[in-house]
């Protein structure tokens, strides 16, 4: 998966947005104002995911690509690496759990509204 994929896969989810927060080499993307995903535009070989604790640690035991997250609390978050072992399918599926995380953390009123746009 390249960053543009990456980015369309994002963008595609609801009330999804992206932005530079943290300057112009770490793209982010957000559901509600709260993170699900970054990665770093000037190499873009890895991006970050928020994961549940059992979950996050299954997925490194089971995947090399799949580490602590970088610069993140290393028990909520992993650092994917996008190196073509993974496949598609299994990135996306990072992806969504990361964003379903964070959705499910938003206020319930803001959840229903973004429930209606799905």
């Amino acid at each position: 998966m390249d960053i543009e994929t990456l980015r369309d896969y994002c963008l595609s989810k609801p009330v999804v947005t992206e932005g530079l927060p943290f300057g112009e080499d770490t793209l982010v993307f957000k559901v509600g104002e709260k993170i699900f995903l970054l990665i770093g535009i000037a190499e873009a070989k890895s991006f970050n995911v928020k994961c549940d604790p059992e979950l996050a640690i299954e997925l490194r035991e089971r995947h090399s690509e799949v580490v602590p997250g970088y610069h993140m609390n290393k028990k909520h978050w992993n650092t994917v690496h996008m190196d073509g072992v993974l496949s598609h399918k299994q990135l996306c599926d990072m992806i969504d759990h990361s964003y379903d995380l964070v959705l499910k953390s938003l206020p319930k009123k803001l959840q229903a509204e973004i429930a209606e746009l799905e």
